[in-house]
């Protein structure tokens, strides 16, 4: 134990109120922990569970000194947190990860040049400061290609794919709508791939790392919509996967929970896609099917607490529930229907509003071989289709 350790009773400040906030409170709660949550919308599900909550601007100067004066240590559920107000907090408590890290990420361009810098694998690419700029990057990266805003954006939005050259026109217009001073763009190569793979970090001041099982995600429209693990990959591939994302945690000098997601080429090659600087939607298993979630190292590392254990105790399915798809099982038969399901495990995020594309909530399917999750899953999904 170190002087740096928070004890229970102590207040955990959380940046952002959604699902991963949410859950974060959970734990934290369990763990004997108060928490301060600070989200501008007070309708964000981490708000219902929180000792104390702020709702205004992250732009308040007034808000900022109360939440500071009644928070022990900071973490966010979010990489799109102001910076500043990061560093303004780093100043007076631990904020984990740290701003110099959420900094690097929450750019792009300047992650992806991170990782290009120390030699880290990923898909070619080449930074936009202006529309104008879009016809020459493509020449330089080729096509087919997707701009991604180089801040912002998540779930597919912010992104536009340029199948071919005569795509161009049509997004340079998409982006002078949106252009505005500092705004930058980062067009990379597509990826011809078999898999989209993420790993689990957690790695603690000290620099010990504890990494999870690689899993294998599904996307549809930009949105994770299945996760398996453990995965389908060769036990090579696996370590691979393991070794590079312990790698990129350790040059950031990361101190947290981070999601390392990569495309598993055709061919085989493992190329980094993004890091999430938080915990991150496809290691929600961890809440089922580990003896430690993510959220529960979260709170481990921002109380200078020993690293839990990432151990897997089944193999699992995950399925988000997107949009209309919640009413389908909270409603009376719906709901019978799937618990009715073995190893079935619903969780909910109470958000009040339901919207296209919006996550929330997801069901794990837990099962002594994977094969079989799997199928619950697919015949879940195929009943919500």
């Amino acid at each position: 134990m170190t002087e740096k350790t928070l004890e229970p009773g102590s207040v955990l400040g959380v940046l952002g109120g959604g699902q991963l906030g949410a859950m974060f409170v959970g734990a934290a709660r369990r763990m004997g922990y108060h928490v301060a949550v600070w989200d501008p919308n007070a309708d964000a599900p981490a708000h219902q569970l929180a000792s104390h909550s702020f709702t205004a601007p992250f732009t308040d100067t007034a808000t900022r000194a109360k939440f500071s004066h009644t928070v022990h240590a900071v973490t966010f559920e979010w990489e799109n947190v102001p910076a500043e107000l990061c560093e303004w907090l780093e100043q007076r408590h631990r904020v984990r990860p740290a701003s110099a890290v959420l900094r690097i990420i929450q750019d792009r361009s300047e992650q992806k040049q991170f990782l290009q810098s120390r030699r880290l694998p990923v898909q070619p690419f080449t930074t936009i400061e202006s529309p104008d700029q879009l016809a020459e990057a493509v020449k330089e990266v080729g096509v087919p290609a997707v701009c991604k805003t180089a801040t912002s954006g998540y779930d597919g939005k912010g992104q536009w794919a340029l199948r071919q050259r005569s795509d161009v026109a049509q997004v340079e217009q998409a982006l002078r709508k949106i252009a505005r001073p500092g705004l930058r763009w980062v067009l990379e190569k597509f990826v011809n791939f078999d898999r989209e793979l993420s790993v689990l970090v957690v790695r603690g001041e000290g620099g010990e790392c504890r990494i999870y099982p690689v899993v294998e995600n599904r996307h549809e429209q930009g949105i994770l919509r299945m996760t398996l693990v453990p995965s389908t990959v060769s036990s090579d591939v696996a370590a691979g996967a393991a070794d590079l994302a312990g790698q990129a945690v350790t040059a950031l000098n990361g101190v947290g929970v981070f999601c390392v997601e990569f495309f598993q080429a055709v061919g085989g090659d493992l190329l980094i896609n993004e890091i999430a600087p938080r915990p991150h939607n496809s290691g929600h298993y961890t809440l089922d099917a580990c003896s430690v979630s993510q959220f529960e190292q979260q709170v481990r590392v921002v109380c200078g607490m020993p690293l839990g254990e990432a151990r897997l105790l089944s193999p699992m399915a995950m399925v988000n529930l997107i949009g209309e798809e919640v009413r389908s099982v909270t409603s009376s038969r719906g709901f019978y229907d799937l618990l009715s399901i073995p190893g079935a495990v619903l969780h909910l995020y109470g958000k009040r509003v339901v919207r296209p594309g919006r996550k929330m909530g997801h069901v794990t399917f837990l099962a002594d071989r994977g094969e079989v999750a799997a199928e619950r899953a697919h015949q879940f999904r195929n009943r919500l289709a």
